[in-house]
């Protein structure tokens, strides 16, 4: 991934999208040639110079400070996830941080995970990782799921299943919601880790095979991934509204994503349809040589 491009992209794009008026700047009904604010009118709002606002804009944030960074995205009215973007390219772009392309280390799910997955009898959950790579899912997930997380099919990435699979369009009703979300979050974590290789080959497989994901990408939206209702489509109980959370299970690289209805509500009635239907309840479908429910990996401090 280009750091630089999408510094210069990731400013145009936020600079392009505020009006004079919703900045507080009289325009005196003067003609403009450029969407949204001037260059001028981003540095005097961030006080500092055209000079150097320009110099930060064309993709050069080396060195920058984090004072002139939040004056920036005041100045940019970004919200909490794009002023953290805003930082993480200002970090790669810092010298001495690594350049090499790398291929992370796959996160390892602790025995206990399982059992807290297996034990949400009640709520559809499974457990992935910053690149959207479902890697365990508990009973009723798999219900919900149908055979899109079938045993055979972990791990699943999310983003290549939604761009790619047609079956992604009938399971999730508001598809473009979810697009965006997704394609979002995946430039969040572009902007994280920006040498994960594997995280570049994927955004690179999308771009290439889906025009739908190519687009979403070119916008350089970022989007905190933490909560959002969700319509689904289940072959059993039809459409069905559930909120999803996603928990951090902090120092793993890990999240726990669960879904759960409003008490009392036909979703309520549909889950628990549905957990009836998946009873009895087996261990949580993890990639294989993952330990089962109940089993330790050797030497497991457990």
């Amino acid at each position: 991934m280009d750091t630089q491009s999408d510094v210069r992209e990731f400013l145009t794009s936020r600079r392009a999208r505020i009006t004079p008026r919703q900045a507080g700047l009289a325009t005196y009904g003067d003609a403009r040639r450029v969407p949204g604010l001037r260059r001028s009118e981003v540095a005097a709002l961030a006080g500092m110079s055209v000079e150097y606002y320009t110099r930060l804009e064309r993709g050069n944030l080396s060195g920058v400070s984090e004072q002139v960074l939040d004056a920036l995205a005041r100045a940019l009215q970004l919200d909490e996830a794009e002023r953290g973007h805003l930082f993480d390219l200002a970090r790669a772009a810092s010298p001495g941080v690594r350049r090499s392309p790398r291929r992370p280390k796959q996160a390892k799910i602790r025995p206990s995970i399982y059992r807290v997955l297996d034990a949400l009898t009640a709520s559809p959950a499974y457990i992935r990782n910053a690149r959207m790579d479902i890697l365990a899912a508990n009973s009723l997930a798999r219900a919900l799921y149908g055979d899109i997380l079938a045993s055979e099919a972990l791990p699943l990435n999310l983003a290549r299943f939604l761009f790619l699979d047609p079956r992604a369009r009938e399971f999730f009703i508001e598809w473009d919601t979810v697009a965006d979300e997704i394609a979002d979050a995946l430039r969040i974590e572009a902007g994280r880790s920006p040498f994960d290789r594997d995280l570049s080959d994927l955004v690179g497989e999308l771009a290439t095979r889906s025009s739908e994901f190519g687009a979403r990408w070119a916008r350089h939206n970022v989007r905190l991934h933490r909560t959002a209702v969700k319509r689904l489509h289940n072959k059993l109980v039809g459409e069905i509204e559930l909120t999803g959370d996603a928990l951090e299970v902090t120092g793993e690289d890990l999240t726990l994503t669960a879904y759960t209805a409003k008490p009392d509500s036909h979703a309520q009635q549909q889950l628990s349809f549905l957990a009836s239907w998946a009873a009895p309840a087996d261990q949580p479908t993890a990639p294989s040589g993952t330990p089962a429910k109940g089993e330790l990996s050797p030497g497991s401090p457990e």
